[in-house]
């Protein structure tokens, strides 16, 4: 019989049984679905009585995990940067329309 840990989206747990760490993507519990995404990628659906068998304990997020689609803090840091740029290009653009409406070139 499995350990009793309710699936949580977001959270990482490790089947003991199986050796093998995951990620809850998604919980149903009209459907009584749980979608799981394991380290290599595989994405399955597992019914909340399988969920119940199984022997599990909380674990974190495994070092260097990039495979989730709701985490991706690198792809954010990329938009921050693009995004100082834009705004820098936009000031250098008000400068120069401000320099031409000083002269008078419209």
């Amino acid at each position: 019989m499995g350990r009793e840990y309710e699936p949580v989206k977001g959270k990482w747990y490790r089947d003991l049984e199986e050796d093998e760490s995951f990620q809850v993507l998604s919980v149903d519990e009209d459907q009584e679905l749980v979608e799981l995404q394991h380290v290599d990628g595989d994405v399955e659906e597992i019914d909340l009585d399988t969920w119940a068998e199984l022997d599990l304990e909380p674990t974190d997020e495994p070092e260097g995990w990039s495979g989730s689609e709701d985490d991706d803090d690198e792809d954010d840091d990329w938009d921050e940067e693009d995004d100082e740029d834009d705004d820098w290009d936009e000031d250098e653009d008000d400068d120069e329309d401000e320099e031409e409406e000083e002269r008078g070139d419209y």
